[in-house]
């Protein structure tokens, strides 16, 4: 376990581990195409479907409600639509990533894995060069920067 899940775990408080279902996570992995990384399923299985803070609402992919796999295709389809043509660098999500394209809930591209109620969007996104299980966090909402 990396030391900033072990943080976050600690953080967060003792796990539920209530709809742990490796079969849930084969079919949204299939189902989108995508495989999320193993921390993010460790900390998804262990308190999700939830809402931290009475803010950032997480899915679960076992779960019919807040479930995880229909965030992600919705929100992916969302992100999609949206023009990305005359932004100014800070806020251009393919060079703060070194993305030749923008993608959505793809392999190579910026996977939608949480939300606020303020309606910023929460992503996973490839670290380039490394392994598939490998993965940068970051925050972006469009027009309210980076974290």
């Amino acid at each position: 376990m990396t030391d900033y899940l072990a943080a976050t775990m600690t953080m967060l408080g003792p796990a539920q581990n209530r709809y742990t279902d490796p079969a849930a996570w084969d079919r949204l992995h299939a189902e989108l195409g995508i495989r999320l990384p193993t921390d993010c399923r460790t900390l998804v299985n262990a308190y999700a479907p939830v809402q931290l803070n009475g803010t950032c609402t997480c899915g679960h992919p076992a779960t019919e409600r807040w479930n995880l796999s229909q965030h992600i295709r919705d929100k992916a389809r969302a992100w999609s639509d949206v023009c990305w043509g005359d932004l100014d660098p800070e806020d251009d999500p393919r060079l703060l990533f070194g993305l030749a394209e923008l993608t959505f809930g793809t392999c190579d591209g910026l996977r939608p894995i949480a939300g606020t109620d303020r309606g910023e969007t929460l992503f996973l996104v490839a670290a380039h060069g490394t392994v598939p299980d490998s993965w940068s966090r970051t925050a972006k909402a469009a027009g309210h920067g980076t974290t």
